[in-house]
């Protein structure tokens, strides 16, 4: 299969699965599992929200937050009216937390949302805020952890400081020596064909501002 099916959600072969329901590429898997070894040596019981998702899933991810079915933040990480945007202003909202189907790097294989499970009481919901993983959160040690350690393991985070476009992500870990080539092989044409051939809301609008998506809220990235 075609790279640009790898890099847009449609290519499953090479996965592994580990955590039951998760699937990583095998590097990326043994490179996780030796960091979640290290970080269970401090105390950090490391674990997966998300891994891999397809085009498929991605999709049902945007469309529920783009009908108003799934809640849409703002940077405060307040809740906000979704009905009450329009045009690019209502796909923008969404670019801040949830990548465009096509565009995001769970696609990959290689990218993947973490938290510290015994930080937490078994029937905690985590929610993926930025508070969760600030001081007096109960993801900060992780955090920590993670600035100091990541690194040595491979990952990175590429959403550790806002930018512009995707806001920051304390929880996303990217495997840099895979998604560090995938992104420089990854470009609009590949994402605009992926939207062109799906059925997503207002696909003539989102057509449109595939540049400036594929600038913004794909390429601008935490390199360190």
């Amino acid at each position: 299969m075609s790279r640009a099916k790898l890099l847009t959600g449609f290519d499953e072969t090479a996965l592994v699965e580990l955590e039951q329901k998760h699937r990583l590429l095998p590097e990326v898997k043994a490179a996780y599992l030796t960091m979640q070894q290290a970080a269970a040596a401090e105390g950090i019981e490391l674990a997966l929200l998300s891994s891999y998702r397809s085009f498929a899933q991605q999709a049902r991810i945007w469309t529920a937050k783009y009908t108003g079915q799934r809640p849409v933040y703002n940077k405060a990480q307040q809740p906000i009216d979704i009905h009450q945007l329009d045009g690019f202003a209502k796909i923008e909202a969404i670019l801040l937390y949830s990548a465009l189907p096509g565009a995001s790097r769970h696609h990959w294989g290689t990218d993947l949302d973490v938290f510290d499970k015994a930080a937490v009481a078994a029937d905690y919901q985590v929610q993926l805020l930025d508070a969760e993983y600030q001081r007096g959160g109960p993801f900060y040690a992780l955090d920590q952890w993670l600035t100091a350690h990541a690194a040595s393991f491979g990952f990175f985070r590429p959403y550790q400081r806002d930018l512009g476009g995707v806001a920051k992500e304390a929880w996303h870990l990217s495997y840099r020596p895979l998604a560090q080539d995938y992104l420089a092989s990854f470009d609009q044409a590949m994402l605009y064909e992926a939207i062109a051939q799906s059925d997503l809301p207002d696909k003539t609008l989102l057509l449109e501002f595939i540049p400036l998506i594929y600038r913004r809220y794909v390429c601008t990235i935490c390199e360190e």
